[in-house]
């Protein structure tokens, strides 16, 4: 029965920890889907990490309140944040034709220096750090469900997470849909694969670029706000995102470009980065089990790029900026 407590628990921290991870994800996946290859997450996350933390803090400086007010003002202004930073990302490849592997990789020091910048402004105006009060910390907390909490495995496995989880699995859940069921999603998925294609039959290539990078974007800056409001407890913690901007970018490639296999991915790669807490290995450095996330993603593209599958493949044109007069 130890080692089953043992293995619930991973699993639920494996949850916790995948969330950020399945956020930022899903943002990368809508914006690849669109044929952007956008290699900033990281930046992203951080960007929306520091703006997240900001909103929440000066919220609670401004009304004097906690709980809802800085939760609404944290998720807007880290959601906003990552947008602009979809924008930029969008103007300079899809406007300009900017090199989409320089400009990602641009974006992700640009906002990684971004939040680590800002976050000393903010810990210098709070007067030594930046920490939200008790009241917006819990707001961020695990929900309460009740009786349904206190069910054995079951409730430990399925009802003992903050909110931000069952966003996250809706949000995979909904883009699911849209990519596949929809429309538009159609649309935008015949931009990623063919633009050329797309823009003869009348769609407008520019436009689903633009949104499709925008609102991925935001995506990422809520992973970020993720890892500042609920991992770090809502105190500024300098290396708050530590790679999950680039496990995300990984996990892209291991969910094969679906919102929904993103999930179960997710979780795996959340259990590996908590896996030094949950399940001890007498005598193994600290250091290895921090090592297991990266390792794992090594695996990954060893594996994915031995076994091309054409149904599993990412969208034809990611990365190839589209000239519509070579059309």
């Amino acid at each position: 029965m130890n080692v089953l407590n043992i293995i619930i628990n991973w699993l639920n921290a494996a949850v916790l920890a995948g969330a950020p991870l399945l956020l930022a994800t899903s943002g990368e996946i809508l914006t690849e889907k669109s044929g952007n290859l956008n290699l900033g997450v990281e930046g992203q996350m951080y960007m929306g990490a520091i703006a997240g933390l900001a909103g929440a803090w000066f919220a609670e400086q401004w009304f004097g309140v906690g709980g809802m007010i800085p939760l609404l003002a944290a998720v807007l202004f880290a959601f906003i944040m990552g947008c602009i930073s979809g924008l930029i990302y969008a103007v300079l490849t899809v406007t300009l034709r900017a090199n989409q592997n320089v400009t990602g990789l641009t974006l992700a020091i640009f906002g990684t220096g971004f939040g680590k910048f800002f976050g000393e402004v903010l810990g210098h105006k709070a007067h030594g750090y930046v920490a939200v009060g008790a009241e917006t910390k819990a707001v961020f907390g695990n929900i309460s469900v009740g009786k349904l909490a206190e069910l054995p495995v079951v409730g430990t496995l399925f009802f003992k997470y903050n909110w931000m989880v069952y966003f996250a699995l809706i949000i995979a859940f909904v883009m699911g849909w849209f990519l596949n069921r929809t429309r538009k999603g159609l649309s935008l998925r015949a931009v990623g694969e063919s633009p050329g294609t797309a823009d003869s039959a009348g769609i407008n290539v520019t436009r689903y670029k633009y949104i499709a990078t925008v609102v991925g974007g935001g995506l990422c800056g809520l992973g970020g706000m993720y890892m500042a409001m609920v991992n770090q407890k809502g105190i500024w913690v300098t290396e708050c995102v530590s790679g999950y901007g680039w496990l995300a970018i990984v996990l892209v490639i291991f969910s094969t470009w679906s919102p929904l296999r993103a999930i179960y991915s997710s979780i795996i790669f959340g259990g590996l980065t908590v896996m030094y807490m949950r399940v001890p290995i007498p005598g193994l450095p600290r250091a290895i089990y921090m090592m297991f996330p990266f390792i794992a993603t090594i695996i990954v593209l060893i594996i994915t790029s031995i076994r091309q599958s054409k149904e599993h493949a990412q969208p034809a044109s990611t990365g190839l900026n589209y000239y519509r007069e070579e059309r």
